[in-house]
């Protein structure tokens, strides 16, 4: 029987066009994008041209653009080179509760060096309130790093909102946008923000290759140190391959943004089937009209996810629980939003993409329909 992959959020497929792309780099292009001759020039041109795909997906500049191994180094990039570089002028970070573990633990690092780090709460649908920032500002205040969107729930946060309050008291803003790249529009001048992170397994492209933007001007210490790849901002020989499968995807995103309209509508059906089903015996995490086009986050009443999936091995998707020795711990996220233990140890987030068909959601409703 036919496999259905509702877990988008957690990785995504390879485009078909981006593996094309990046062919020729495995095969025939080997050259180090650093050397003068005719196979580093062409390294190096292909690198500069993915940079540009990057920079016009964020409506930046290229030179705004380094190339790095994922959003886990992206966010380790900006919280210790914010902090080394500024720690004369204060040791204050606001960031939320709901944070991907890439921004919690290099947080809690700097705790250990002597930051002072402020977790702001989120409401009943994981959304931040930019007063709840605006009241954590202090005069030692030197970054603020929200995500754009949350990987579990899928909330999009007022960043905008958050990033003129950033700028109004001359404060470093950073998001994560890992979840949100590729899915809404992104202008890194609109949103304000100083610094905003890519992971290319978001959006079709490689695991194991990322972007980091940070906005002109800004000179924080790098996270690596060797010679002076990525305009000195990013030690290590640039991996020309990925970066170009990176390039490649952004350019696919910039393209196919009018589809996510479709997805929206799939993930609506999904959700309207799932309540035709299940009735009162299932409830939605978060608000509908404020998340990510892609994601629902439900919970099964009276169930327990892991063990809902573990008895649909044909469908793939991820929960917001797990059971250990018989207790079951709900993940930072919901317990953030207030969820209950009874409501969320039955979570399960469903995540669409681009390769998502109708015939996909009947069948997954088929499976749950007869399992839960």
């Amino acid at each position: 029987m036919k496999k259905v992959y509702l877990d988008y959020n957690a990785s995504t497929p390879i485009a078909s066009e981006v593996r094309e792309a990046m062919l020729p780099f495995f095969e025939s292009h080997y050259g180090n994008p650093s050397a003068m001759h005719f196979e580093g020039i062409q390294a190096k041109q292909a690198v500069e041209n993915a940079r540009k795909q990057v920079a016009s997906l964020l409506q930046c500049q290229p030179n705004e653009i380094i190339f790095t191994s994922g959003g886990s180094e992206s966010n380790n990039h900006v919280l210790k080179g914010v902090f080394t570089t500024f720690r004369n002028k204060g040791n204050h970070i606001i960031t939320t509760t709901i944070e991907h573990p890439a921004i919690m633990n290099p947080c809690r690092f700097l705790e250990s060096l002597g930051a002072k780090v402020t977790y702001v709460t989120v409401d009943q649908n994981g959304k931040i309130n930019p007063n709840d920032i605006k009241n954590a500002i202090t005069e030692e205040t030197i970054l603020i790093t929200v995500m754009h969107s949350n990987n579990e729930v899928g909330t999009v946060q007022p960043i905008r909102e958050i990033g003129r309050l950033a700028k109004k008291h001359d404060i470093l803003f950073h998001t994560d946008a890992s979840q949100s790249v590729g899915k809404i529009p992104m202008d890194v001048n609109d949103l304000k923000v100083d610094f905003l992170t890519i992971a290319g397994h978001k959006l079709y492209a490689p695991k194991g290759i990322g972007a980091l933007y940070i906005r002109g001007g800004i000179e924080i210490e790098p996270l690596m140190h060797g010679a002076g790849h990525e305009g000195g901002r990013r030690a290590g020989t640039e991996n020309v391959v990925l970066a170009v499968g990176l390039g490649e995807a952004c350019e696919l995103a910039n393209k196919s943004m009018p589809r996510n309209e479709d997805i929206l509508k799939l993930r609506n059906y999904f959700w309207d089937q799932l309540q035709k089903n299940f009735n009162e015996n299932i409830v939605v995490n978060g608000n509908l009209k404020g998340i990510l086009p892609n994601t629902l986050n439900v919970s099964f009443l009276g169930k327990i996810g892991e063990e809902v999936l573990a008895q649909v091995p044909d469908l793939a998707a991820s929960t917001g629980s797990a059971c250990h020795s018989g207790k079951v711990m709900l993940s930072p996220v919901l317990k953030a939003m207030g969820i209950t233990e009874h409501v969320g140890k039955g979570t399960i987030r469903f995540s669409l993409g681009r390769y998502t068909t109708k015939e996909e959601i009947d069948r997954a409703i088929y499976l749950l329909r007869t399992t839960v």
